[in-house]
C-alpha cells in the first residue's frame, strides 16, 4: 500500500510539476522576459532565451508530462491490481484520474498563470538543462513534424496592442491621462501626410523677392507667422524663406530700399504625400522649421512647418501673437468666401 501511495505522489506531483512550468513559461510576455534579461541574473536570461526559442523547451515539458503520466499510470495500475484486485480497480482508477485532473492540471495550471514570473524565474535553468539532455529526441520531433509547423514567426507585439496596453495602463492607474493620450497620439504621425497638416496655399503670407523692404512693409508687419516666403513672378515660383524678425531689423538698421531677396534663406520642398514622421525626422536632420509643400504637378500647396509636426501629438499650440489658430479652418472659410463671391458675379453678369 505504501508503494502505492509513493507512486501516486510522484505522478501528481510530477505532471503538475510540468504543467505548471508550461503555462508559467508561456504565460510571461516576451517583453516582459527582456526587461526581467536586464538583471543579468542566470535565471532571466534563460528565461529570456526560452521564451525567444520556446518550441523546444515546451516540447521537452511536454515529454516529461508525458512520461509521468503515461509510464506512471502504467506502474501504478500493476501495483493496484496487486492491491485491490479486479474488484476495486475500476473505483481506484477513477479515484486517480480525478486526483490528476485537479492536482496535476487544473491547480497547477491556475497557479502557473497567476505567479507566471515567479515561477517562471524558478523553473528556467532546470527546464533548460533538460532541454539539452532530450535534444535528441527533440530533434527527431522536429523533424517529423517540420512540414505541419511552417510559417512566418509572429511579431512580438503590433499598433493595436500597444494602443490598447497604454489605455488599460491609464485604466489601471499605471500611467496618467497625458501619457495614454500621447502615446495614441505617436501612432497618428505615419497616417498622416503633409497635405493633412500643412498651411494651405490661400494662408500663405509672402512677398515679392524683387520688392524692396518698405513696398512691402505693410505685408510684412501685418504677418502673423515669423518666416515669410519669398516668391519671384507667382506663388508657384518660392525663391526662400525671410525671418518677419530679420526684415523688420532692416528697415530699422536704415535698409528700406534693400530688395527682399537680399535677406531671405534658403527653402526645402516636399511632396504632399510625404509622412508627417518622416518630416519629423527631416525637420531634425536639416535643422530647418518650415518646408513648402508642393503637389504633383510641383505647384505650391501650401506650407509645413516643425510646429504642425509637433501638434500632432501635443494638439494645437497657440502663442500670445497668434490672431488664428487653426489656419486650415480659416483657409475653407476664404475658400467658402471666394467660391461665393464668384457666384455672385456670375449671377449678376447672367
Amino acid at each position: 500500500m505504501l508503494q502505492l501511495a509513493i507512486a501516486v505522489l510522484i505522478v501528481i506531483i510530477g505532471s503538475a510539476i510540468c504543467s505548471g512550468s508550461e503555462t508559467a513559461l508561456l504565460s510571461i510576455p516576451i517583453l516582459k522576459a527582456r526587461q526581467i534579461a536586464q538583471s543579468r541574473q542566470p535565471a532571466a536570461v534563460a528565461l529570456l532565451a526560452i521564451r525567444q526559442h520556446v518550441t523546444r523547451p515546451i516540447a521537452t515539458i511536454v515529454i516529461l508530462n508525458n512520461i509521468f503520466n503515461i509510464v506512471g499510470s502504467i506502474i501504478i495500475g500493476r501495483i493496484a491490481a496487486s492491491v485491490f484486485g479486479d474488484t476495486l480497480l475500476g473505483v481506484f482508477s477513477a479515484a486517480l484520474t480525478f486526483l490528476i485532473i485537479l492536482f496535476a492540471e487544473i491547480l497547477p495550471k491556475t497557479v502557473g498563470e497567476r505567479y507566471a514570473e515567479r515561477i517562471g524565474l524558478i523553473v528556467a535553468l532546470p527546464v533548460r538543462a533538460a532541454t539539452w539532455a532530450f535534444f535528441p529526441l527533440i530533434w527527431v520531433l522536429e523533424k517529423i513534424t517540420a512540414p505541419l509547423t511552417k510559417g512566418g514567426k509572429r511579431p512580438v507585439t503590433n499598433e493595436t496592442e500597444i494602443k490598447l496596453l497604454a489605455m488599460l495602463g491609464y485604466q489601471e492607474g499605471l500611467i496618467e491621462d497625458d501619457e495614454a493620450e500621447m502615446i495614441q497620439k505617436v501612432f497618428r504621425l505615419n497616417d498622416l501626410t503633409a497635405a493633412n497638416i500643412m498651411t494651405p496655399r490661400v494662408a500663405i503670407t509672402y512677398v515679392a523677392g524683387a520688392d524692396s523692404l518698405q513696398t512691402a512693409l505693410e505685408d510684412i508687419i501685418n504677418s502673423q507667422h515669423t518666416r515669410i516666403l519669398v516668391i519671384g513672378e507667382d506663388l508657384d515660383h518660392v525663391t526662400g524663406v525671410a525671418l518677419k524678425a530679420e526684415l523688420l531689423a532692416a528697415i530699422v538698421q536704415g535698409k528700406s530700399d534693400a530688395p527682399v531677396n537680399t535677406l531671405m534663406r534658403q527653402v526645402s520642398y516636399v511632396p504632399e504625400t510625404e509622412r508627417a514622421d518622416r518630416l519629423l525626422k527631416t525637420f531634425q536632420t536639416r535643422r530647418e522649421h518650415l518646408m513648402v509643400v508642393v503637389d504633383e504637378y510641383g505647384g505650391v500647396s501650401g506650407v509645413v512647418t516643425l510646429e504642425d509636426v509637433v501638434e500632432v501629438l501635443t494638439g494645437e499650440i497657440v502663442d500670445e501673437t497668434d490672431r488664428n489658430v487653426d489656419l486650415q479652418a480659416l483657409a475653407r472659410q476664404q475658400r467658402k468666401r471666394l467660391l461665393q463671391t464668384r457666384g455672385f458675379r456670375r449671377e449678376r453678369r447672367s
